[in-house]
């Protein structure tokens, strides 16, 4: 398997891509930083060193989408500011906790995971560096990713004993098949970019110093389209990985009331009416 690293890992095999975004919420000792860039609201870890997931992480990035919710965002990027996305959970407060709730976790994973379906735009991960375990699920949970070449990712929960936690498992063969999600699962081991790319299991690999750039690029398109739609999209979307096509099919009728009913499609209309394809200044409405 040679699209496959080693489960360590290191801090000086990563390049560090620019992280300068301007910060409009950047509380000293704040997990997570929020900002807004035209329409689309970036959400930034910046918990030293390795952007672990505890308690507080993952509620400060659930508190992060409701600001992003409550400023009208149209698009939203998760990112980090450090050296790597993310290694994963806090493994120590991860262990005092459960030995604290006879063998249960009460950190709210799946309330975040909820969280990230509901939304009502598209999250779009920036991934560099090291992205595993739970920051692997972060990416997961993301409706599009976007992955510096030289990241390495992984379901690495095995090594310490345990499965992926939150969501990984099932997100994993939803999006690579049974064999391939119970391999990354149970083996593992972190995986370049471009093999997981190739597997379906993100979006998109673009050069390190590119990820930036690439990440807001997509985003403003999506910031910057029908926000209804795109809703709407997410919506079915969710009902067929759930429910099944059939279950969607029906859904579609109550769901795209809305689309029809927005101001984006009638602009749309007319937009190509008058000027052509692809030509309309939709406001997200």
């Amino acid at each position: 398997m040679s699209d496959v690293v080693s489960p360590e890992i290191p801090d000086h095999d990563v390049k560090v891509t620019n992280t300068d975004v301007p910060a409009e919420s950047v509380a000293s000792g704040h997990p997570v930083s929020t900002t807004m860039n035209e329409s689309v609201a970036v959400l930034t870890m910046q918990a030293a060193p390795y952007n672990l997931l505890d308690g507080q992480m993952i509620e400060a990035i659930t508190a992060a989408l409701q600001w992003a919710r409550d400023r009208g965002a149209r698009a939203v990027v998760l990112r980090s500011s450090l050296r790597h996305f993310s290694a994963g959970a806090d493994l120590d407060k991860m262990l005092a906790n459960a030995d604290g709730n006879d063998g249960t976790l009460d950190w709210k994973m799946v309330e975040l995971l909820q969280a990230f379906d509901a939304f009502p735009v598209p999250i779009v991960a920036s991934v560099h560096g090291v992205c595993v375990g739970g920051g692997f699920e972060l990416a997961l949970a993301s409706d599009i990713t976007v992955v510096a070449a030289s990241a390495k990712l992984g379901s690495v929960e095995v090594t310490v004993g345990l499965h992926p936690l939150m969501g990984g498992i099932q997100r994993l063969v939803q999006r690579a098949g049974l064999a391939r999600g119970k391999e990354i699962a149970m083996l593992g081991r972190r995986y370049d970019a471009a093999t997981f790319e190739r597997w379906g299991v993100i979006n998109k690999v673009v050069p390190d110093e590119q990820l930036e750039s690439a990440t807001m690029t997509i985003a403003q398109e999506l910031a910057h389209g029908p926000t209804v739609c795109h809703g709407a999209t997410k919506k079915l979307a969710a009902i067929a990985v759930s429910d099944g096509v059939a279950a969607a099919d029906l859904a579609m009728p109550g769901i795209q009331r809305a689309v029809f009913q927005s101001q984006d499609f009638h602009t749309g209309v007319r937009s190509y009416r008058e000027k052509g394809i692809g030509m309309a200044r939709f406001e997200g409405r």
